[in-house]
């Protein structure tokens, strides 16, 4: 399994995004001290992200796709949320999937797609 790692500056704002709004849950979390920063997992379904305070982790801006069931019913599902920060929409594309995605509020982005006939 490869689990991506996404820089973040903000607890608040990603609890906000990824738990409220995405739906993922917090797996777990690590902090070596009080004051340090904070690295944890959350995951969704069969998608496990690590999500990290820690300078050098990763950059922001980074990009990731995963591929999900449903997708038409996870966008219903975020459009009833009420999340300032986004709105996305499906599209279909010339590659035989439908995508929504979504950027972070550290500009990560993500695309959920699934695949179609």
């Amino acid at each position: 399994m490869i689990i991506p790692i996404f820089r973040i500056f903000d607890i608040e704002k990603t609890h906000s995004f990824y738990i409220k709004y995405l739906g993922f849950k917090m797996d777990w979390k690590h902090q070596y001290e009080e004051n340090m920063p904070l690295y944890f997992q959350v995951s969704l379904n069969d998608a496990v992200l690590h999500l990290s305070e820690h300078h050098g982790d990763s950059s922001p801006g980074s990009a990731i796709r995963i591929k999900i069931n449903e997708l038409k019913s996870y966008h219903s599902l975020l459009s009833e949320k009420e999340y300032s920060y986004a709105k996305p929409g499906v599209e279909k594309t010339p590659w035989g999937t439908i995508e929504l995605t979504v950027i972070d509020p550290f500009s990560n982005k993500i695309t959920f797609y699934e695949e179609i006939e």
